[in-house]
């Protein structure tokens, strides 16, 4: 009888990644069902998408709570299909405010959960190691960090690679909008990619600050020529609404759905901390990195965090090779970061070649493809060996193919 497996998604990014996991699953053994809840990425691979989870991704405690009781409603429709007994496994990505309910259910009808992507937990929130011990059967983890930490936890894990370098890898570029900007690249002016985020209120925040910092570099560099990534068409007109009649003159940009052509001609870029800055990593993009958050968050965070670094080559890194800021309350210091770290990346040729070589140590360990082949065999092995117990020994044998990409 086909095997099925349940996915529960709620990120943007995290959408994508399933996506790409789903159809290597598919590839893998083409007999497995796949459903659950996601997005447009999860459903293009093949997967039933019975909610779309990523219309409501929140951050932080604040946005969650408005939210608490349809939060509480989709996990009890999660329910509903796990007492039908016809679910084998449960694949959680990210999410873990939600997940850990899709976790905890699953559990109770015995059904083995695996976490792909999983919660930064060695970062903050350690004391939730104990309910992803008692509710998820093992981590497919995605940094090396990981796999030594739930490891040492006592959860299995198992480290497959980032799938952010499988979209490195194997995204088709649109090749008239890449050599378009590498036409404008040629003339020497600067690009520099401007990335406010993935999540509308990311946008909503940081976007303001970069438009400002914008003004104040073209003023430096009048060249210099701005590209602003969207994810969603609503951010991106939200984005061109906020511009005054005097910056009709600027050289801005407005690209959605577009965010690796424009990492990829980019000289350096102004982002969002989020795990696209793996994506500027693998395609040799020096950033500097902003995050704008209000004082309770915060405060909080300051109690919570255990890292020295938002950002993930930092944390890959023995050094801070992409600058980055946390910003609160006044905007100006945040502005007067992101002004003076482009402004160095344009204009300090042996700064930017510093980063450029720091950039290619790091790739060279860590920029490998194949993470979603490799999670998918490692699923469909399970599959296949499980019984009636949940799966306590996992798969052997996972190829790791280094990115072949040209510097």
């Amino acid at each position: 009888m086909p095997k099925t497996i349940f996915f529960s998604v709620g990120e943007p990014s995290g959408d994508q990644h399933a996506g790409r996991l789903i159809q290597a699953i598919r590839n893998t053994d083409p007999s497995i069902q796949i459903r659950g809840f996601g997005g447009q990425s999860m459903k293009d691979a093949g997967c039933s998408v019975d909610l779309d989870l990523t219309q409501h991704a929140v951050v932080g405690l604040l946005e969650v709570l408005p939210k608490l009781r349809q939060f509480f409603a989709f996990a009890d429709q999660a329910e509903e299909v796990f007492q039908t007994g016809d679910v084998d496994a449960v694949v959680l990505v990210d999410f873990p405010g939600f997940n850990w309910h899709i976790a905890k259910r699953a559990k109770r009808y015995g059904i083995p959960v695996y976490y792909y992507c999983p919660p930064q937990l060695w970062a903050w929130g350690g004391w939730r190691t104990r309910k992803m011990k008692r509710t998820v059967d093992h981590v497919l983890a995605v940094l090396p960090i990981e796999e030594t930490y739930f490891g040492g936890a006592g959860i299995p894990s198992t480290y497959v690679g980032h799938p952010f370098f499988d979209a490195v890898e194997h995204t088709q570029l649109d090749s008239r909008v890449v050599n378009r900007l590498q036409a404008i690249e040629q003339t020497g002016a600067p690009l520099v990619a401007v990335l406010p985020g993935s999540r509308d209120h990311e946008v909503h925040r940081n976007w303001p600050m970069m438009l400002e910092s914008i003004r104040r570099l073209h003023a430096k560099h009048p060249t210099a020529k701005f590209m602003v990534a969207s994810y969603r068409d609503r951010q991106c007109l939200w984005c061109r609404d906020q511009m005054a009649a005097a910056d009709a003159e600027l050289p801005i940009e407005f690209f959605v759905q577009r965010t690796s052509e424009v990492i990829e001609v980019a000289r350096c870029a102004m982002m969002v901390s989020g795990s696209v800055s793996l994506e500027l990593m693998a395609r040799r993009t020096p950033a500097t990195v902003v995050y704008r958050v209000g004082r309770f968050l915060y405060t909080v965070g300051r109690l919570l965090v255990k890292t020295k670094s938002l950002t993930l080559p930092n944390l890959m890194s023995d050094r801070a090779i992409f600058p980055e800021m946390v910003s609160v309350g006044s905007e100006e210091p945040a502005i007067e970061f992101l002004t003076a770290s482009i402004d160095a990346m344009i204009g300090d040729e042996f700064y930017y070649q510093s980063i450029l070589r720091q950039l290619d140590k790091l790739r060279a360990v860590h920029a490998r493809s194949g993470a979603s082949k490799r999670a998918a065999q490692w699923i469909c092995e399970s599959l296949g060996s499980r019984r009636s117990t949940k799966v306590t020994t996992p798969p052997k044998s996972l190829d790791h193919t280094p990115i072949r990409r040209a510097a």
